[in-house]
């Protein structure tokens, strides 16, 4: 039987979300799925940047949504000496500190690692940046798209002789949100050894270069640059998009054993031992006319009578989906990746959950995203500000609280 329980192992962590767009966002969200108290400390005004892009559903941004859920908004002017008092007694009893502050924003605002662990020894500090900070570059602000370009990744992107691509979803932001999640952990449980907080560096550089790292070592044992090839392979083939007779499929033969089967299924029973094409590396060094030989065959049925004939005989094969077909997958269905919650705004909201599943433990969105300064009051209140108090911040503008039709300041 399923154990429905929800496991909560961070249940007893405060984080501290200091950061914006997507790769700090994104861990924070994963620690607060993993049950942290997450508060994400905004600027008054403007909020997150990603709160202004577009698309927009009644005013909420859609790529702030797919981020920022299981977490409390606190919105506050670091600039003010109220503010980032404010910033101080939070972090005195916060466990995990994210941080992606540009160049020397963090120490300016007062919230980088020398202040914040001054106060509270324990905290262990994320700090994401776009190239690290040491060497030539590391002033320079970092963008995923500007990272898979110097990384090298984007020049393996597209077709032969056609023009660039850039992966569409952001990888390096996603992965280092990814990366920063692992560090975090690891350093909560080293902390729970000795006691001590640590400060964790985390670049869209080492990830892009992480990501690029077989490819890397490809480069290193051969002195090949990686080449565009389209969806194709450069280690197998045949292992790339090919055209079916109603569509497209992507088909992977990943050994030899594989090719003896694919060759049964498709009719290519000639071509199993013939020399240019039994093994791999032959198929590999014969690429080109194992592509066409394989397309000669692909075009001759349709996207589902491939699907049913390659699938029985263990054969990877996948429809071309879009977005919404793949969302909408029953296999997608079976894994209860998809959570909801509630927004005080628009009402049930979608999220994909944490890529980690324990047991057969139900994923959940515990908070949906938060509106801007939604939780003001109510931090500051549990920090022991006075209501007098909060008042009088809200009125300078120091702290800033949103407050929804019918509801008082």
């Amino acid at each position: 039987m399923a154990d429905t329980k929800r496991m909560t192992p961070l249940k007893n962590i405060t984080v501290l979300d200091l950061s914006k767009v997507l790769a700090g966002p994104l861990c924070g969200q994963y620690l607060g799925e993993l049950g942290a108290r997450v508060i994400k400390v905004e600027p008054v005004g403007t909020g997150d940047d990603t709160r202004a892009w577009l698309p927009q559903d009644a005013g909420q941004s859609a790529t702030f949504l797919a981020v920022n859920h299981n977490k409390r908004s606190l919105a506050v002017d670091l600039k003010t000496a109220q503010g980032r008092e404010v910033v101080h007694r939070l972090a005195a009893q916060a466990d995990v500190v994210l941080q992606g502050f540009g160049g020397r924003t963090a120490a300016r605002l007062g919230v980088d690692y020398e202040t914040l662990s001054g106060i509270n020894p324990k905290l262990v500090y994320c700090e994401i940046s776009g190239y690290g900070r040491e060497g030539p570059m590391g002033e320079e602000p970092g963008y995923d798209v500007m990272l898979q370009a110097f990384s090298g990744m984007i020049s393996t992107m597209g077709e032969p002789g056609g023009s660039f691509a850039r992966a569409s979803f952001s990888p390096v932001d996603l992965g280092t949100g990814s990366f920063a999640l692992s560090g975090i952990l690891a350093a909560l449980l080293e902390r729970g050894q000795t006691g001590r907080g640590q400060y964790l560096d985390v670049s869209l550089l080492d990830t892009s270069l992480g990501l690029m790292s077989y490819m890397a070592q490809n480069y290193w044992r051969t002195g090949q640059i990686p080449r565009r090839m389209g969806t194709g392979h450069p280690a197998m083939c045949p292992y790339q998009a090919f055209r079916a007779a109603d569509g497209d499929i992507m088909l992977g033969v990943g050994n030899d054993a594989q090719w003896q089967r694919f060759c049964a299924v498709a009719g290519l029973r000639d071509y199993v031992d013939a020399p240019d094409f039994a093994r791999n590396a032959d198929r590999v060094r014969n690429f080109d006319a194992t592509v066409a030989l394989v397309q000669s065959r692909m075009e001759t049925r349709t996207v589902a009578q491939w699907l049913e004939s390659l699938k029985p005989a263990g054969i990877a094969c996948s429809a071309i989906h879009t977005l919404d077909q793949a969302l909408a997958h029953p296999q997608v269905a079976a894994r209860d990746l998809i959570v909801k919650s509630e927004h005080p705004v628009l009402g049930e909201v979608r999220n994909v959950g944490l890529p980690v599943r324990f047991g057969r433990q139900p994923r959940q969105a515990a908070l949906p995203a938060p509106l801007l300064g939604e939780h003001s009051r109510e931090i500051l209140a549990g920090l022991g500000y006075a209501e007098a108090e909060i008042d009088a911040m809200l009125a300078a503008g120091s702290v800033q609280a949103h407050t929804l039709p019918g509801e008082d300041a």
